[in-house]
C-alpha cells in the first residue's frame, strides 16, 4: 500500500487512512468487531465495538451487548463467521455471511444490519435462512459464496 507523508507532524500514515470514507471506516470496524467477537471469542476486546447501550432486534438473541456474548459463549467451539459481501451507507453497514458450526443440521446464511454510532456498533437487525444444499436449491445455484457446503 502506498505511503502519504503528512509533512507537518513529519510521519507518515497509510494512504488509505487518509482517504477512507465514514462508510469504509464503519465497514472496516464492524468486520473487525465480528471477527473478535464471533471468531476469536475475545470477549474482552469485543467490549470496545459494541455500544454499552447497544440495541438488538434479532428474535433469537437476548437483548443488549450481555444477551449477545451470553448467546456466543453458548454456541459450539467451532462455530465460525465467514464474512462474503459488506455495504456501507452512511452509519449503516450491512453483511452477508455465514455462520458454522452452529450445531445445527444446516448452516446459517446471513444479512446482518448494523447502526453504528461514534464509531462503535449500535443497533443490530438480522435476515437468517438455512444454508440450502445443491440437492435443495431450485437454482442450483449455491446461497453463499461460488460452492455447496461439503
Amino acid at each position: 500500500m502506498a505511503l502519504a507523508a503528512n509533512w507537518r507532524f513529519g510521519v507518515y500514515r497509510k494512504e488509505l487512512k487518509l482517504t477512507q470514507t465514514t462508510g469504509e471506516r464503519n465497514k472496516a470496524i464492524v468486520l473487525e468487531a465480528f471477527e473478535t467477537l464471533f471468531n476469536k471469542r475475545d470477549y474482552a476486546a469485543a467490549e470496545r465495538f459494541w455500544s454499552s447501550n447497544y440495541i438488538q432486534h434479532g428474535a433469537h438473541i437476548p437483548p443488549g451487548r450481555e444477551g449477545l456474548f451470553s448467546l456466543v459463549k453458548g454456541v459450539p467451539a467451532d462455530f465460525h463467521y465467514e464474512n462474503g459481501l459488506t455495504v456501507a451507507d452512511g452509519d449503516y453497514v450491512f453483511l452477508h455471511g455465514r455462520f458454522t458450526g452452529i450445531g445445527m443440521p444446516a448452516n446459517w446464511i446471513v444479512v446482518d444490519i448494523v447502526r453504528m454510532e461514534n464509531g462503535v456498533l449500535a443497533e443490530h437487525w438480522d435476515v437468517i435462512q438455512d444454508e440450502a444444499t445443491r440437492e435443495a436449491s431450485l437454482s442450483g445455484l449455491p446461497m453463499f459464496g461460488d460452492a455447496f457446503p461439503a
